[in-house]
């Protein structure tokens, strides 16, 4: 009995001993090992054990199928084997609506600058210790100038991640990272911007920057802290006043 292969097959190809046959798409194809035809040239006549292995060999071929209604080059568009890159849901119009809040630029931190940023629970003693070397070092090593790399700035003593971040920012204009706060940690976290809660501001910075565009990376950190200070506070959140009060998670809870 003569073995058919499937229809919709788009190309299935056979090697014999130095000769080739290609069967195309839809259409019926046929070993023809006649020996009639092998008398006129044609392919010769196979041997019973040379056919057997040729259908082993077929079964192990790898064979593309026209999908229904296809151009029937039986390939898959690579744009939807692409898995969509993970976003939390509502983000633009969280990020419009703090815009909104923010556009009076009335928050501590906008009066104050970086100097509101710092960790208010070091103790004085260890600010001033910190001061005062880094000051020798920059005097020292830089010529009373800042460094201009994130890997020398966090060297310095007292600069942890986040300061580096915003110093490589505002003083050398090179967003190298989100400088993330204890405020940008804490509100990322209650409008689920991370695709799971983070323990630490550290955890917080590679979260975001997965998926935030990093044409975004520069204002977040100003936008988020004086939001933290006037509206989301730590404690007792003014959830009434805030404009994402209907879309926010956090809210939604309390």
């Amino acid at each position: 009995m003569r073995r058919r292969p499937p229809r919709g097959i788009v190309g299935l190809v056979v090697l014999g001993p130095g000769k080739g046959m290609c069967a195309s798409r839809g259409v019926s194809t046929r070993l023809q090992l006649s020996k009639r035809r092998g008398g006129e040239g044609g392919v010769p006549a196979l041997s019973e054990t040379f056919r057997a292995k040729i259908h082993q060999k077929q079964k192990t071929i790898s064979v593309a199928y026209d999908s229904p209604g296809g151009n029937g080059l039986g390939k898959t568009n690579e744009a939807e084997g692409k898995k969509q890159k993970w976003a939390p849901k509502n983000w633009e119009q969280h990020l419009s609506n703090i815009r909104e809040m923010r556009k009076e630029r009335d928050a501590p931190v906008d009066q104050m600058g970086a100097g509101k940023c710092f960790d208010s629970d070091a103790p004085p003693e260890r600010k001033v210790s910190y001061i005062k070397q880094t000051t020798a070092i920059l005097k020292q090593d830089y010529a009373g100038d800042i460094p201009r790399t994130l890997a020398e700035l966090v060297k310095l003593p007292g600069v942890g991640p986040k300061m580096a971040h915003l110093v490589m920012d505002i003083a050398w204009q090179d967003v190298s990272g989100i400088g993330v706060d204890t405020h940008v940690h804490r509100i990322s976290n209650r409008l689920k911007w991370a695709k799971k809660e983070t323990k630490l501001p550290e955890e917080t910075r590679l979260a975001l920057e997965e998926w935030l565009p990093r044409d975004l990376w520069s204002e977040i950190n100003w936008l988020l802290v004086g939001f933290g200070q006037q509206v989301c506070l730590p404690v007792n959140p003014r959830c009434s006043e805030c404009l994402n009060r209907d879309i926010c998670p956090a809210s939604r809870k309390r």
